[in-house]
């Protein structure tokens, strides 16, 4: 510890530790237990009718920020894209579904099933060849995983409906990277 680290405080001998710096430039310094349940509970307001937004594409979002490395410039312009590239892929292949139950039953429907998940999700990945900004594949499955828990779930403005979900869906997943980075500037650093 040196010199500088250690202030007096009011006239008493007894010295105090300044933070550090990198624990300054947090706003708040609260626990991260505290901030992160601070921000759970607001997905409880973002879920309540008439729009039923479906709250744990935030979490996920949140989630796979943080696992992508955190919060930063870098990471938010590599996961925001391959979200909403994730979601889409997703509706293209609950819109195909519903085209092809109109033409197919039984395992002919399940065959046709399985023929547009397979060509919708190849091409999804396939773009993580040809274009930098789509390049962070796992991304791109929590848009996917997203919009199906949405859909099925009958989640968004109106359920069921695979273009709502779409609308409902991609805006949650969005407000996960915020909510990374929220809970980094309110929390004190780990370990500290």
């Amino acid at each position: 510890m040196n010199s500088e680290s250690i202030v007096p405080l009011g006239g008493t001998s007894e010295p105090t530790i300044k933070a550090p710096p990198s624990r300054r430039e947090h706003w708040l310094n609260l626990p991260t237990e505290v901030t992160a349940s601070i921000l759970a509970v607001t997905t409880v307001l973002i879920s309540l009718p008439p729009l039923n937004l479906p709250p744990w594409a935030i979490f996920i979002g949140w989630a796979g920020t943080f696992a992508a490395g955190g919060p930063t410039a870098q990471v938010l312009r590599k996961i925001w894209p391959v979200m909403i590239l994730g979601s889409t892929a997703a509706l293209v292949i609950v819109l195909g579904f519903q085209e092809a139950s109109h033409y197919f039953s039984g395992w002919s429907f399940t065959i046709a099933q399985m023929v547009i998940l397979f060509c919708i999700n190849g091409l999804m990945i396939a773009t993580s060849r040809v274009t930098k900004i789509f390049a962070f594949v796992p991304g791109m499955f929590f848009g996917f995983a997203s919009y199906f828990a949405t859909d099925f779930g009958g989640f968004g403005p109106h359920a069921h409906n695979p273009w709502w979900a779409w609308v409902a869906v991609v805006p949650m997943n969005a407000l996960g990277p915020v909510y990374a980075w929220l809970n980094y500037k309110f929390a004190a650093p780990h370990g500290h």
